[in-house]
């Protein structure tokens, strides 16, 4: 089966209060700055635009936090897909070190907007990185002391097999990087928060209004099905949603297929016994096995991705299989929900931020860790468009290729190079 859009159904839009619709774009307008896209990217932009003073629409196909910002496994994380060691490689030490301070400001700034604008998103501090093997178990070691002595990151500590299993209740892992400037949240309800901020800024929000034509100039013009704005700057948030907007950007990103599944409420003594202290917990395996609690004690669990854009193992069974190995205790409870998304990958992982020509400004890349980075990215954005641009233009530095095999044979050869990446998991 090819995952479909049907699993927008899930327990985040279950668990969410009902939302209002906004009314879909009608008509010829004229705004400072159009945003494309209404995840957490989009919603921050659209925002901190806004605050600056500028008229701004902030474009949907759908609903706000359609796509992946609204039904992710949401764990507010520092860094990259790619890690720290890939960015250094691609853009040299010292433009790395800045990069981090990035992601690092994006996780004050999640805190900080939260509480500004009062957003009820269940807002959680501490995560667990989770060795596997050895081998990770080194590695986390390294890195725990890389990011206190070189970047200063000093909310990190390096735990054991036994500190980790006084946390965990599964003998799976053999340590642990724990973080508590890390965490996790209710991510429609957070993406919906901004989206409210930015419509209190002043900003006009447009659903069910896919865009379907850009014409670039020095003044962009949008058009949709039903209406067309004329805006001074463009910022492109859609990422694999655009659907070929832009053929140019779409040929550095992939779709890539993740899943989630929900269990029934386990009631609070049984799932704080399955992780204390609330915490979020995903493991470093290249395909990786992602878990957290929910408020209403439910266990939440993402562990499979499909390269090839199918399903054809049964998202719910699969999963339910993978959340089995780190907690067999778990083989009587009930999956209620079960769902899945896309995320946007790039070839190298690191996140792919930059401008077409010299009013359109484009954000996507995030490649599964984009929870933190996409709110800091829209800030980004914000201040480029604004003539504060120092920070965005470090990510023009990362350089990016197409996917390899053209439009028609890219998701099979990235089908065969993952196979190398899930052997490695093994060994």
């Amino acid at each position: 089966m090819t995952l479909t859009e049907k699993n927008i159904h899930n327990y985040y839009t279950e668990s969410a209060p009902a939302e209002p619709r906004r009314p879909a774009l009608a008509g010829d307008h004229v705004f400072d700055v159009a945003v494309i896209g209404a995840g957490i990217a989009g919603c921050s932009a659209a925002l901190h635009l806004a605050e600056r003073g500028y008229k701004v629409a902030l474009l949907e196909a759908e609903q706000i936090g359609f796509g992946a910002s609204g039904r992710s496994g949401a764990q507010l994380i520092f860094g990259y897909a790619c890690g720290q060691d890939k960015i250094e490689s691609l853009v040299g030490r010292e433009v790395a070190r800045s990069m981090w301070q990035v992601t690092a400001d994006g996780l004050g700034l999640v805190r900080e907007r939260v509480a500004r604008h009062a957003i009820d998103c269940e807002l959680s501090w501490g995560q667990l990185h989770v060795a596997v093997k050895q081998r990770q178990r080194a590695d986390l070691k390294v890195e725990c002391e890389e990011l206190a002595n070189e970047y200063g990151y000093r909310s990190v500590s390096f735990l054991e097999r036994d500190e980790v299993q006084s946390l965990l209740a599964t003998t799976r892992y053999c340590a642990a990087l724990r973080d508590t400037g890390s965490g996790h949240c209710h991510p429609l309800k957070l993406v919906r928060g901004l989206a409210r901020a930015a419509e209190q800024a002043g900003a006009t929000i447009f659903e069910s209004s896919r865009v379907t034509g850009l014409e670039r100039g020095s003044v962009a013009t949008l058009r949709t099905a039903a209406g067309s704005i004329r805006a001074n700057f463009v910022a492109l948030a859609g990422n694999t949603y655009l659907e070929g907007l832009v053929p140019e950007l779409q040929r550095k990103i992939m779709a890539v297929g993740t899943y989630i599944v929900a269990t029934e409420p386990l009631g609070r003594d049984r799932a704080e016994a399955l992780i204390r202290d609330n915490l979020a917990v995903a493991d470093v395996n290249f395909v990786l096995d992602y878990f957290r609690l929910s408020a209403d004690h439910r266990l939440l669990f993402g562990g499979r991705v499909s390269y090839s854009g199918l399903d054809p193992l049964g998202t719910e069974r699969a999963t339910r299989a993978r959340m089995l190995k780190v907690f067999p205790q778990l083989a009587d409870a009930r999956i209620d929900y079960a769902w899945g998304g896309y995320v946007d990958i790039t070839v190298n992982r690191a996140p792919h931020f930059g401008r077409l020509g010299s009013n359109v400004y484009f954000l996507q890349g995030f490649s599964g860790h984009g929870m933190a980075l996409t709110g800091i990215a829209g800030k980004l954005v914000a201040d480029a468009i604004a003539g504060q641009s120092e920070r965005f233009d470090l990510f023009d530095r990362i350089p990016h290729m197409d996917f390899p095999g053209g439009m028609a044979l890219r998701r099979p050869a990235l089908v065969l190079g993952m196979l190398w990446y899930r052997m490695r998991d093994l060994l």
